[in-house]
């Protein structure tokens, strides 16, 4: 009998300690995430992470080992953020043209427009040619993209024109985020996603001549 209580109090608190590291690695992964938005890629170290999220350099490296796994796991960290948002705009809407407008509407989302996503975006873009881990993740990223937005499309098009259009459509949204996302002027991310979904609808125009709601 005190056996088996051992081995449940044991159990439970290898339960409560992964639990407790998950916890923790998700709150270093949003210092590091501030740390980069507020010094930059480059200046971003395991100290200047701890000392953000108030804890030593060394349990950083307990969790992540070195600057290489901290940062791939902080750019994947942005990647799932984004996934969560196609999570919900393939839940939420139909299939078809309306899935295809809700995924343009989860990439200028709310969640991936604030100040700190948006430059830590950057900042990991800016190193897709010279970090083969950041690339890595970065074609998963595109891929994704375009096969969310060909499934929608292949809904109502042929496979052809689905894949050809999503092809188009993801350059337009990461080119249109970004212009957005620099805050030079002259386009914010509301203009940039109504831009996306009139670049749609005019693809589709061409396609099929017939006219197409727009939302945005």
């Amino acid at each position: 009998m005190t056996i088996r209580l051992a081995g449940i109090r044991s159990g439970g608190v290898g339960m409560a300690r992964k639990g407790m590291e998950t916890v923790r690695r998700r709150q270093l992964i949003q210092a590091t995430l501030q740390v980069i938005h507020d010094q930059g890629l480059q200046a971003t170290t395991l100290g200047r992470v701890g000392q953000q999220a108030g804890i030593s350099p060394g349990l950083v490296a307990h969790y992540f080992g070195d600057k290489r796994h901290l940062l791939a796991s902080t750019y994947l960290s942005l990647v799932r953020s984004l996934e969560q948002e196609y999570r919900a705009a393939r839940a939420g809407t139909a299939a078809g043209l309306p899935r295809v407008r809700a995924i343009i509407d989860a990439n200028f989302a709310a969640s991936q427009s604030d100040a700190v996503t948006v430059s830590c975006w950057l900042s990991f873009w800016a190193q897709v040619n010279h970090v083969p881990s950041i690339a890595r993740i970065q074609r998963v990223v595109t891929r994704r993209l375009e096969s969310n937005l060909t499934h929608a499309l292949a809904a109502f098009l042929p496979r052809v024109e689905a894949v050809r259009l999503a092809e188009g459509l993801g350059v337009m949204i990461d080119g249109l985020w970004l212009r957005a996302s620099l805050r030079t002027g002259g386009l914010d991310v509301a203009a940039a996603r109504a831009l996306a979904h009139r670049y749609l609808d005019s693809e589709l125009h061409a396609l099929t001549g017939g006219p197409h709601v727009q939302t945005a």
